[in-house]
């Protein structure tokens, strides 16, 4: 199994599909990864060789922020959101959902599972 950006890579898939296992690439990072490493998208992950590997991982390091970095980013912004008190702060602060849908209905993922109210007893 190889390893990259501190992400163990599945070997019995396509390598276009395997280095999406690793946070912050997608299909379209993943497909020009491989263009810029000179690797064909098709071939299984666990026939990449060592000097494959050393390419994908110069690339990723090079051009893309990936796994911790990305994820700290993306937490300091939610954080800086949040102490503006940002209108987004504000719903990420109360958990419901921050892009303008429905929380009438739906909304379960963000909101969690149904808190039931009891009737008043006559």
């Amino acid at each position: 199994m190889a390893r990259i950006a501190g992400v163990d890579i599945p070997n019995n898939k396509r390598s276009e599909i395997a280095l999406t296992y690793i946070y912050g690439i997608g299909r379209t990072a993943a497909a020009e990864i491989l263009k810029k490493a000179g690797i064909d998208g098709a071939k299984k992950a666990g026939d990449l060789t060592d000097d494959d590997i050393g390419k994908l991982r110069r690339v990723i390091e090079t051009g893309y922020q990936v796994e911790g970095d990305l994820r700290a980013q993306v937490s300091i912004n939610i954080k800086r959101l949040v102490d503006i008190g940002s209108y987004r702060g504000l719903r990420h602060r109360k958990g419901l959902p921050l892009r303008g849908q429905r929380t009438k209905t739906n909304a379960r993922t963000r909101k969690g599972p149904r808190k039931t109210i009891a009737n008043k007893k006559k």
